[in-house]
């Protein structure tokens, strides 16, 4: 694979691009320290990899090209997405009202909404049709090409937020701060909503 430390070079400028893995991560971060960053970043890692999955059978393919599927994982995603975004912000509002402590972190559920989101955006599974092809070489293998960048965006979006979920935590006395985190949940959970807005306003490629 002679272009494969160019797909490394553009994989990594566009993993650390802020979206809404960005804006959960650093919420259930804040929220329920590294574990819960940790386990939201397992998440989205696992669903990256059932995308690279779908992508090197055919099966993402299929979904682009039909349009009722799209739009079922279009919705889908962006309902979840609004969803997250509205309990951010119900949780910012309450907490703000009752100044009480985050709740218990449950273990599955920053992995859940980790897998989640990334799983039912039918963008990332035009984005693997479309982005990883530009680097494969022709005389090789194109299953064991697409499976190892797959694996390898994979890899390398874990990395990125496990370094990221480290900053954030670093800086935690000030961001543990009630009024810090009354204003970044709120911004979260904008954010959370504004990206399942855009993703519903998406079209079809």
């Amino acid at each position: 694979m002679s272009h494969y430390p160019l797909f490394i070079a553009m994989a990594m400028l566009l993993i650390i691009l802020p979206g809404p893995d960005t804006a959960l991560v650093t919420q259930n971060t804040l929220t329920h320290s590294r574990k819960g960053g940790f386990r939201t970043a397992l998440g989205i890692s696992t669903g990256i990899l059932i995308h690279t999955l779908a992508a090197v059978l055919g099966i993402s393919a299929i979904i682009v090209k039909s349009a009722v599927l799209f739009s079922i994982f279009k919705y889908a995603g962006a309902v979840y997405l609004i969803y997250l975004g509205c309990m951010s912000l119900w949780s910012t509002r309450k907490k703000g009202a009752t100044r009480e402590e985050a709740p218990p972190y449950k273990g599955k559920s920053g992995f859940q909404q980790g897998f989640l989101t990334n799983l039912l955006n039918p963008k990332v599974a035009v984005f693997f049709l479309t982005f990883l092809p530009q680097f494969l070489d022709g005389g090789s293998n194109t299953f064991l090409q697409l499976l190892m960048m797959g694996l390898t965006y994979g890899v390398l979006t874990f990395a990125w937020f496990l370094m990221y979920i480290y900053l954030v935590d670093r800086i935690n006395a000030w961001m543990k701060k009630p009024s810090t985190q009354q204003w970044i949940g709120g911004v979260s959970g904008l954010v959370l909503i504004g990206f399942g807005v855009k993703l519903v306003l998406e079209k079809r490629q």
